[in-house]
């Protein structure tokens, strides 16, 4: 059995979105999956729209998404192998020049070169759809080179595929009107034709075909809005696919021991961002404490990290409590805006009528559930002033005088906000000392008098 060869054969006229490297992803792990190659080849013979950033996006992705490749291309470069065919055809009889006037009006004749139609039925077996039979005589003889040095997509194609050893062609359903006329050119040049696998198109969320022209964001928008790669690569596979389980969490491993495009439906693939986002959580989870504290400092504002009291081994101990509010670690820069950071590095500030709990708005009373709360987490030990111990330490004594009444002034005393975590994470983040600075300027706050 020959060596299985994939492709991803973009063109660099713009930048790519998902259903474009959905392309890619299925490629690769089909060769993967059976021990083959991935190659990449940058067709980049539209000389007047390709331009070099869109190729660096384009690998810049590949590298992001971990799509490493076996062999890498440019279009460009093999114009002497499609020359060598052209004239090879012309030379057998399979296409011939054409002097036309060209269709800009201007009067001018131009020579093309044409393929010489046999006018037959193609049949081709695609491994989605199954057979798909097309009568070639409407394609006429369809133009393959502008000139003999300038081919055109559908003979570069051919040419190219043939002579890298490409044996699978997976590639989205837009492409299945050009498969007649690229077998026509396999036949005539007498290459081998290779294996086809049509994708179904990707939508969005008003089923629209997904495009940059209707908002489609490229690869590394997501990228930079701190989406994992390894998410993006799952969330990707099963764009169109799944395994025949209930499982939805991959890795890269797993997603190239169980690819199958035989499990690839016949219908169109929906983008869904709130499916990307619950599977991009699902993969920070999986994430060492470390690794997601790098992410959050990447993207945590300098507002934050200018802070005084700012330090790495304050951020270790919140990291997990900011994850838990986030899909993507773009969401810090929103978290940090909101004022849900800040407090965790400076004493927050607020008016005293916030501490009061709902209808009690006796500050007294306040102050003396304050003075109670001070006095219970004295007696804890800084070296195991926790969560926990601060709990046990003060249930009783809020479930007996009433929750709200001791939680709430002790919660805002420590974040100054509305939502935050309960106090008892706040403390044991915090600390002893800190903790009970806090709750005493609160203490001092009530004291004051009404101005």
């Amino acid at each position: 059995m020959s060596t299985i060869v994939t492709r991803f054969a973009p063109s660099p006229t713009g930048f790519l979105h998902g259903g474009n490297y959905r392309t890619a992803v299925f490629s690769y792990l089909f060769a993967r999956k059976n021990k083959g190659r991935f190659i990449v080849r940058i067709e980049d013979t539209d000389r007047e729209r390709s331009k070099k950033e869109y190729e660096d996006n384009i690998m810049d992705s590949l590298a992001w998404l971990g799509l490493e490749y076996d062999a890498q291309y440019r279009q460009s470069d093999l114009v002497a192998g499609h020359t060598k065919a052209l004239q090879k055809l012309i030379d057998t009889g399979n296409a011939y020049i054409s002097r036309e006037e060209a269709k800009d009006g201007s009067g001018q004749i131009r020579e093309l070169v044409r393929f010489k139609n046999p006018n037959q039925r193609v049949t081709f077996h695609d491994i989605i759809r199954g057979d798909i039979s097309t009568d070639t005589t409407d394609l006429g003889d369809f133009v393959i080179a502008k000139r003999i040095d300038e081919p055109l997509f559908h003979l570069a194609v051919v040419v190219d595929d043939a002579s890298m050893g490409v044996t699978h062609i997976i590639r989205g359903e837009d492409h299945i009107s050009n498969t007649p006329r690229q077998i026509l050119l396999y036949n005539a040049l007498g290459f081998s034709v290779p294996q086809y696998a049509h994708l179904p198109l990707v939508v969005d969320e008003k089923r629209s075909k997904l495009s940059k022209r209707r908002g489609a964001q490229p690869l590394t928008y997501y990228r930079d809005q701190g989406y994992l790669p390894e998410a993006i690569l799952n969330f990707l596979s099963l764009v169109g696919w799944n395994p025949g389980t209930e499982q939805e969490i991959f890795t890269k491993e797993e997603l190239m021991q169980l690819f199958d495009l035989e499990r690839v439906q016949k219908s169109a693939g929906f983008f869904n961002i709130e499916k990307l986002n619950w599977i991009n959580k699902e993969h920070i989870k999986r994430l060492t404490i470390e690794e997601q504290c790098a992410y959050v400092e990447r993207f945590m504002p300098s507002f934050i990290t200018t802070l005084p009291h700012y330090t790495r081994e304050k951020l270790l101990l919140i990291v997990p409590l900011l994850v838990d509010h986030i899909t993507h670690f773009g969401e810090i820069v929103t978290l940090a805006e909101r004022g849900e950071v800040a407090y965790y590095f400076e004493h927050p500030t607020y008016s005293r009528e916030e501490l009061f709990w709902k209808d009690d708005k006796d500050a007294e009373h306040t102050r003396q559930k304050l003075d109670k709360v001070i006095e219970i987490l004295q007696k804890i030990p800084s070296d195991n002033f926790t969560a926990e111990t601060t709990k046990d330490a003060l249930w009783g004594y809020a479930s007996e005088v009433g929750k709200g009444n001791v939680l709430w002034p002790m919660r805002y005393a420590l974040s100054g906000r509305d939502k935050s975590p309960d106090p008892f994470t706040l403390s044991g983040v915090f600390g002893k000392e800190v903790t009970l600075q806090r709750i005493e300027l609160a203490r001092q706050l009530l004291l004051a008098p009404l101005s």
